[in-house]
């Protein structure tokens, strides 16, 4: 893609949306690395010692007013947005018996009121530029995992949100897809996985989710968001990408 396109990656301090945001650096791409913490701050850097574009921005994806800050300091840097990927979010362990209602509302809040508010706020700029969203799913929104109740419902939220978008978006020039990753190694997982009982053996069970035998990576995951964003004649469209957890 052209070296003129900026993209807002959200949850870019580390796992998938690192490898994303490196590998839009590289294409030549102006990256707003956007994260909860100051992890992302290290992941622009990166991205400028490579001879690319990007910046920081700390903000939490569920509060309107940090996303109102993401968005406006990404249109005062680089002009506008093409490229939104919403990546942001949180997995909550808990059944429907052991969910508390705070779980709840955190995940849902991060998971589906971050992707609505930053999708809404970037929707001007990116029909201005005939641009592209990327909702982050997962493959739980196709297979039903134990004790992921809340999360379940923030992916299956995402995917029918990138349908009703791509519907609502495509006669303004938008096009709005979805990527389902299956269990992919991240920090984020690995340390879900240090706070179990047996470390190697949920490791284990994890795996056993994908017929693959293995956990994907987050440099695969965003090879298929990548692709999404280049692919001109898809809208609506939902990509797995799990190692064949939900054929």
């Amino acid at each position: 893609m052209s070296n003129s396109k900026t993209a807002i990656v959200t949850g870019a301090g580390k796992g998938i949306g690192e490898a994303l945001a490196l590998q839009l650096g590289r294409a030549g791409i102006a990256v707003c690395c956007n994260s909860v913490t100051n992890s992302g701050a290290s992941v622009a850097e990166k991205i400028q010692r490579g001879g690319g574009k990007a910046f920081f921005v700390c903000g939490d994806v569920s509060k309107k007013e940090d996303v109102a800050r993401i968005v406006g300091e990404t249109v005062k840097t680089f002009g506008g947005v093409d490229i939104l990927v919403n990546n942001a979010g949180v997995v909550l362990p808990g059944t429907l018996e052991t969910t508390t209602q705070e779980d709840w509302e955190t995940t849902m809040n991060i998971n589906v009121t971050g992707l609505f508010l930053l999708s809404q706020a970037c929707v001007p700029y990116l029909v201005e530029r005939k641009g592209v969203i990327i909702n982050v799913a997962s493959s739980v929104a196709l297979k039903g995992v134990k004790d992921r109740f809340a999360y379940t419902a923030s992916k299956g939220a995402a995917l029918s949100l990138t349908r009703s978008m791509a519907v609502d978006l495509i006669d303004k020039g938008v096009r709005v897809n979805c990527v389902c990753p299956g269990t992919t190694f991240t920090p984020s997982l690995d340390s879900r996985l240090a706070k179990s009982e047996n470390y190697e053996q949920t490791k284990k069970e994890f795996i056993a989710r994908q017929p693959m035998g293995r956990f994907g990576t987050p440099e695969e995951i965003a090879d298929g968001i990548f692709y999404l964003i280049n692919a001109g004649f898809c809208t609506g469209t939902m990509l797995s990408v799990d190692g064949g957890m939900t054929m």
